[in-house]
């Protein structure tokens, strides 16, 4: 017993000597290798890492052998890979940072709170549209977006700035319309852009009789975190893209439903706006607080 007592005084008196920069210290390693698992999880990126850690044993097997023309040449080679895995991961790279600077607590900090009667009203619209739109098979791909900018997207299309509305959107989306073909993105319960190119989806498993409409849809779906409302110009089917998830056959009061369990805010996020609501960097200062909080919690 007298070891115990040992091990738990010296685990105290470790315990004592931490400060709280050693734990933000040890988070911040922690995510990265978090992160960097995440990475090599795919199958490509792990067959990568397999070459890496292959390249490391051996250098030692080499260093142990006294190999010093092959530890050369494998030294200076570790010595690139750094630059190397910079121009392999640039895709994984490139989004990972777009996701820092989309993120919801930087976007916080500055970006005007939406209106809820503007959104509802918005949403009632789409709505009333999308029930014309399935009844007379038009075709209509809708963008919603939320914490991710989508202003790469909105430059691809027609610049607007306008209330959603039933009408618009069924002279928007007519057949002999020019902007027909591309997607409407609404921002805050406004339409800021028509006719917007939006990138297609990689996921093969999608069924074969989806069009080019749903497989935009899904594919800004997989990329940003946006809402996507579709409606196909074959059946007149509606359906609803979140997260790269896909789901169709819809009637128009689950879209209702749907959209309003996305886009609506949470009587909590209300409460924030209401308290912020003249001062958008102090709403960003609650929000931080209050997501800090549930990370707590969780």
């Amino acid at each position: 017993m007298e070891w115990l007592a040992q091990i738990a005084q010296s685990a105290l008196i470790f315990a004592q000597t931490i400060r709280v920069t050693d734990v933000l210290d040890i988070a911040i390693v922690a995510y990265l290798v978090y992160r960097i698992m995440l990475l090599v999880s795919r199958s490509s990126t792990a067959n990568v890492a397999k070459a890496i850690i292959f390249l490391v044993v051996a250098l030692w097997v080499s260093d142990l052998l006294r190999l010093n023309v092959v530890s050369f040449i494998l030294g200076r080679a570790l010595e690139l890979g750094f630059l190397a895995l910079v121009v392999i991961f640039q895709p994984e790279l490139r989004k990972l940072l777009e996701q820092i600077g989309n993120s919801s607590q930087l976007r916080s900090f500055f970006a005007k709170e939406e209106s809820v009667p503007q959104l509802e009203e918005a949403i009632n619209q789409t709505v009333a549209a999308y029930t014309a739109f399935s009844k007379d098979k038009v075709g209509a791909l809708m963008v919603f977006e939320r914490k991710n900018f989508l202003d790469e997207i909105i430059r691809t299309g027609t610049p607007l700035d306008c209330a959603v509305d039933a009408m618009l959107l069924k002279n928007l989306f007519w057949d002999k319309a020019p902007l027909h073909d591309g997607a409407v993105i609404v921002r805050g319960g406004r339409v800021v852009g028509a006719g917007c190119m939006l990138p297609l989806t990689g996921n093969n498993s999608l069924s074969r009789d989806l069009g080019m409409r749903h497989r935009a849809g899904v594919g800004v779906s997989e990329r940003t975190d946006a809402v996507v409302a579709i409606v196909s110009e074959e059946t007149g089917s509606i359906s609803l893209a979140v997260g790269g998830m896909l789901k169709q056959h819809l009637a128009p009061s689950s879209l209702e439903r749907m959209l309003r369990a996305e886009l609506m805010p949470a009587p909590e996020a209300e409460e924030t706006a209401q308290a912020g609501e003249k001062f958008p960097l102090w709403r960003g200062v609650l929000k931080l607080l209050k997501g800090g909080a549930k990370d707590g919690r969780n």
